[in-house]
């Protein structure tokens, strides 16, 4: 089941190991974040300690991991941490590394997912922005028989199919139709690669932390007693054999289809670089970084598009609001027949988000065209007001008593009439920091999808005497 509200941990914590293609040994430390953060790494070892957001625009080498870079800073092999972060569904985190590259621990998620629970989940009052396509988003390599697909639905599943040509690999197929279900089903999955890309690999300076107990290594040829043993000398190991299952004897299989689970951790690694939790069904057949990456970066493309429309927020009425009624009677002052917004549905430092379900008792009804019932355009600004002044007052100070004071109103347009029945969604956004109790808005209510009204707002909270 998805989360509705932005998550963080609670708490502080690190992990330790070697970064599996830069060999480097690496601190990485978790660190809580506030609501609309995101994730983000700091390298903490480097001067001015710079910060990289985990972003597709920012990915600059695909060697066998995604790598991305930002300001001058570079982190490798981002997609394992990234994968255990959606798998909890952690929105806001800080990850300090004291190195170029997180530990590759034992190839897989588990262990970060392990640490990230020691710390514990702390809700935080703001939506979640989920990205759902509107229609399917299609991504496609033919020279090398990739296919990717996102198409619309009200959750997030992934399905992947990998098939290498090969007698012991095969053709595996992987599911994942419960996001809580990762740290169970997916987390554990290693990475792996084939018998004849070692050599290749560490030529060019990858792989410099393998050690063949974090990696299942897939044998698809005819291995002579020679070549084994230089594999051993390579990775200090006293003796390397193939098992019966056509892999080397370092480790055990921990599912008959673990190589094609791990294709699905790397997805979902690989995805979180589109920024925002994902509503779709995923469908990828022969996924890799490359792909992965060239995918979210579609679906970036296809965000943006909506992005540049006038979008309503979110709501749903089965989610509990930051807000009710009681709790916004306590803040504002308004009260029957002024009172104009039942609830407050997100909160933060800069954006507002509150609900109206007009009815046909509304008192305005009597004389607003008895026949024709339309809400005044005035009492919907009222509304955005109303909106704002919360926004104001939880920056203020959310225990005090405050007045709220109109000082002007630009770019007032009213753009669709607003009748019985209707459920208005108020958006109210700071332009800039509250000075001298002086607040500037913008502010938006839309019926549905549709922008029913917006204005550019200013207002003068003023502190209650006598509190």
């Amino acid at each position: 089941m998805l989360h509705t509200k932005q998550h963080t941990i609670q708490k502080t914590i690190t992990v330790s190991g070697v970064g599996l293609h830069t060999g480097v040994q690496a601190n990485m430390t978790f660190l809580p974040a506030p609501a609309n953060h995101g994730i983000k790494f700091q390298r903490i070892d480097l001067e001015g300690q710079p910060t990289v957001d985990a972003d597709a625009d920012y990915v600059v080498d695909l060697s066998r991991g995604t790598t991305i870079e930002q300001s001058g800073a570079r982190v490798n092999t981002v997609e394992h941490t990234l994968a255990a972060l959606v798998g909890l569904q952690i929105d806001n985190v800080l990850i300090q590394l004291d190195g170029p590259e997180p530990p590759i621990m034992d190839g897989s998620s588990q262990q970060f997912i392990e640490a990230l629970q020691t710390c514990g989940l702390e809700e935080q009052s703001v939506l979640r922005n989920f990205f759902q396509p509107e229609q399917g988003i299609f991504y496609q390599e033919t020279d090398r028989d990739v296919e990717i697909a996102a198409l619309p639905l009200d959750d997030y599943r992934l399905t992947v199919m990998v098939d290498y040509n090969s007698p012991v690999l095969g053709s595996q197929h992987a599911s994942l139709n419960d996001i809580e279900q990762f740290s169970k089903d997916i987390a554990s999955c290693r990475t792996f690669c084939f018998l004849h890309e070692l050599e290749m690999l560490y030529k060019n300076n990858l792989i410099r932390g393998g050690d063949l107990n974090n990696a299942i290594v897939i044998v698809d040829r005819v291995v002579e007693d020679g070549e084994l043993e230089y594999l051993a000398s390579l990775f200090n190991k006293p003796k390397v054999e193939v098992k019966k299952e056509g892999i080397l004897n370092n480790i055990e299989l921990r599912y008959k289809n673990e190589p094609a689970r791990h294709k699905l951790l790397d997805l979902v690694g690989d995805l979180a670089l589109v920024g925002r939790p994902l509503k779709a069904q995923i469908l990828a057949a022969r996924p890799g970084h490359a792909a992965n990456v060239g995918f979210a970066k579609k679906i970036k493309k296809a965000m943006k598009k909506l992005q540049s429309k006038d979008q309503a927020p979110a709501y749903d009425s089965k989610v509990p609001p930051i807000f009710d009624i009681n709790r916004i009677s306590e803040i504002l002052p308004h009260r029957y027949p002024f009172q104009m917004i039942d609830k407050i549905i997100q909160l933060d430092e800069t954006v507002v988000t509150a609900v109206k379900n007009v009815t046909i008792n509304e008192p305005y009804f009597q004389g607003h065209f008895p026949n024709n019932p339309v809400m005044p355009g005035v009492l919907q600004i009222e509304g955005l007001a109303q909106t704002g002044g919360i926004l104001a007052i939880n920056n203020l100070g959310i225990n005090e008593k405050w007045w709220t004071y109109f000082l002007s109103v630009d770019q007032c347009r009213f753009r669709k009439m607003v009748v019985p029945g209707d459920t208005i969604i108020f958006r109210c956004e700071l332009l800039e920091p509250i000075r001298r109790g002086i607040v500037k808005m913008k502010g938006q209510a839309f019926v549905g999808n549709d922008v029913v009204c917006e204005a550019m707002m200013s207002a003068r909270v003023v502190k209650k005497e006598n509190n």
